[in-house]
């Protein structure tokens, strides 16, 4: 009986332990492969290197709404930057976004006639409020119409590399919306188009060329003619209103959307730390649901992935640390990574990540050796960070690739004199005819 008791102490034991090793783990986040978003079509990227942390449908493109604006933010901040402007320039407005903005169904701010507008203001107008008339007067002024402001949105586009567009106009309201005054050169019946991935490339660019950007799409008020622009992202620090439920910490972007047709969007950016994420959601069902959706991208992307260094400069492969050099004082030479390589990863798939060389075909002679003379720290090949697992390893269109490194000589090698090279001739030769004569003995038995 004390024996069967005994067991059963050590049995409990066991299991007590088993159980307190699980609930003294950290409280660490664990990946969720069964991740998801609602939303017809979504993706988060890291901002920095342009690493797609995730994606839904990315590739289907939809109507943008007034996501389609961040084009027109891009151009006029580049029109800036170009000299071609100022935010102190000013223009009036036309016939055509004066009958937009006074038309009650596009919200618009009441812009007067006759009256002398900065870019400033009406770049504010754009950005904080997504006022459609000041988008217009905006092309207007940077291309005389918008018809031809349409042509370098698109241009744009493909100078950008982004895989699916379809501007049509520099609001995003489709061009039935506009009625008679749909651009030149595009149809009545058109809209504009983007997927997820275009969207957020064209984010990409338009923080990391122009980050006073985020001056404006993180400015939560101001006001125009008297009359009172309130940001119409609800993930910003509101304090004073029931927009607070939706902030998330470090969001200061970028663009929402709403039309019938593209239902509610929403391009987001937060910068927590060192570490900035882009978002994009499409046709979600309501203004909430673009920004709890956006909210659970933002924490997927900080929370499951950081930048890791996975290999330090000076990595060499084991077995693979010596190249043969012809030539040279010395017959082998050392090769290492000339710098470190550091990856976007998700947290636990350290050891999915490996290193190989591909060494450049140019700097090797016919036997496949280097030639001597060779230098510490020449470039002889590259050192390609390559991953086994089973999630996204892909990156924004034109941003990122495969991750490599210079792979360098480690030290010097001279070139031989002729007197070393002629006795490794000579030792060549003989080595290659005792080696037939051998061979032929040996096929004698």
């Amino acid at each position: 009986m004390k024996h069967i008791v005994s067991k059963l102490t050590v049995v409990m034991m066991i299991t007590v332990l088993f159980l307190a090793s699980f609930t003294m783990q950290p409280n660490v986040v664990k990946a969720n492969s069964n991740f998801d978003v609602s939303a017809e079509s979504a993706i988060v990227v890291d901002a920095k290197t342009g690493k797609i942390l995730f994606e839904k449908q990315a590739d289907v493109a939809l109507p943008p709404a007034s996501m389609t604006k961040m084009m027109t933010e891009y151009l006029v901040l580049e029109a800036i930057n170009n000299g071609d402007i100022s935010w102190d320039t000013t223009t009036q407005i036309s016939d055509y976004p004066y009958s937009i903005s006074a038309n009650p169904t596009f919200s618009g701010i009441g812009l007067i006639q006759d009256k002398a507008y900065t870019v400033r203001q009406l770049y504010e107008g754009m950005a904080i409020i997504s006022d459609n008339a000041t988008t217009i007067a905006l092309a207007e002024l940077i291309a005389g119409s918008e018809g031809e402001f349409v042509k370098m949105m698109n241009a744009k586009a493909e100078e950008m590399g982004l895989p699916e567009y379809k501007f049509v106009n520099a609001s995003g309201l489709s061009n039935e919306d506009l009625g008679e005054n749909y651009p030149e050169g595009t149809q009545p019946t058109d809209d504009n188009l983007l997927s997820a991935r275009s969207a957020a490339l064209l984010a990409y660019h338009l923080i990391n060329d122009y980050p006073e950007v985020l001056d404006f799409s993180s400015k939560m008020r101001s006001q125009l003619d008297d009359q009172p622009l309130e940001n119409l992202n609800w993930m910003l620090p509101w304090e004073d209103n029931n927009f607070a439920q939706f902030g998330y910490e470090g969001v200061d972007g970028l663009k929402t959307g709403f039309t019938t047709e593209a239902g509610y969007c929403f391009t987001g950016t937060a910068m927590q730390g060192d570490r900035r994420v882009i978002t994009v959601v499409m046709k979600t069902n309501s203004k909430e649901q673009r920004f709890i959706e956006t909210k659970k991208l933002m924490e997927y992307g900080f929370s499951q992935f950081s930048q890791v260094e996975l290999f330090k400069a000076g990595h060499q492969i084991k077995d693979q640390s010596t190249l043969e050099v012809a030539k040279g004082k010395e017959e082998t030479v050392e090769v290492e990574a000339s710098d470190a390589l550091t990856a976007m990863i998700k947290t636990g798939e350290e050891d999915l990540y490996t290193v190989e060389y591909k060494l450049d075909e140019k700097v090797l002679n016919k036997d496949g050796k280097l030639t001597a003379p060779i230098k510490k720290g020449e470039k002889i090949g590259e050192v390609v960070l390559n991953y086994s697992g089973e999630g996204p390893n892909t990156y924004l269109n034109g941003i990122g690739s495969q991750q490599t490194v210079d792979l360098v000589a480690s030290t010097s090698v001279e070139k031989a004199n002729w007197f070393v090279l002629s006795m490794r001739a000579i030792g060549d030769f003989f080595g290659n005819v005792f080696s037939s004569i051998d061979d032929f003995v040996t096929g004698l038995f």
